[in-house]
């Protein structure tokens, strides 16, 4: 009798520690794979901004790769034959039209006012040092970050004022990155008519 009521205790005791490490989710089934950590969802911030960033660094990474001296650099310099660039913005003013854009079209999302230096698309004419234009630029990109932060679901399609007009929430915090992209291309080639690889490309080239 006294085996037997042992017996039924101890059954106990075990059941009871398995129910609760059943309830707390430590046990489980033989043989079963363990259950992976999810993920959060990505939000309509963090993909803007993971976009941001990557326009950013092939930008960036193009002009340090520019030399100071050419930093002013125009194709109408090589007198190419049959070619038109006169008047065609400089790698600098390059830079700072993307800049001045950046600031444009993302002050709207964030708050911030223009810098006063900004009069036209061509950005601020005392900025003419690589490492004060390059400056001008990062400011720029920081402000993107700032912007891709302030987006949700709800607030996209959101008319904000835009000089005498409006836009959306979602054309100001995308359109940045296509316009950049556009100009990137320029820089280029610029880049190559001075024998330099971008930065981009000599990564897929290794």
């Amino acid at each position: 009798m006294k085996r037997l009521q042992v017996v039924l205790l101890s059954t106990a005791v075990i059941l009871g520690v398995y129910a609760m490490r059943r309830g707390s989710g430590t046990v489980a089934a033989a043989g079963a794979p363990q259950a992976q950590p999810t993920q959060a969802p990505a939000t309509i911030a963090a993909v803007l901004d993971h976009d941001i960033d990557s326009v950013e660094k092939q930008i960036v990474s193009a002009a340090e790769a520019m030399p100071e001296d050419k930093f002013n650099f125009t194709p109408e310099s090589l007198n190419i034959p049959s070619s038109d660039y006169k008047g065609v913005r400089s790698f600098a003013v390059e830079l700072k039209h993307i800049a001045t854009a950046n600031y444009y079209l993302w002050s709207p999302l964030t708050g911030d006012k223009l810098p006063e230096n900004i009069k036209d698309g061509n950005g601020p004419v005392e900025l003419k040092s690589k490492a004060d234009v390059i400056k001008f630029l990062k400011d720029s990109f920081a402000l993107g970050h700032k912007a891709a932060a302030t987006l949700t679901a709800d607030n996209l399609l959101q008319q904000l004022p835009l000089g005498e007009n409006k836009s959306t929430r979602l054309h100001l915090a995308t359109f940045p990155i296509a316009h950049a992209y556009d100009h990137y291309g320029q820089m280029v080639e610029y880049l190559r008519m001075n024998g330099i690889v971008p930065p981009a490309s000599q990564r897929r080239s290794e």
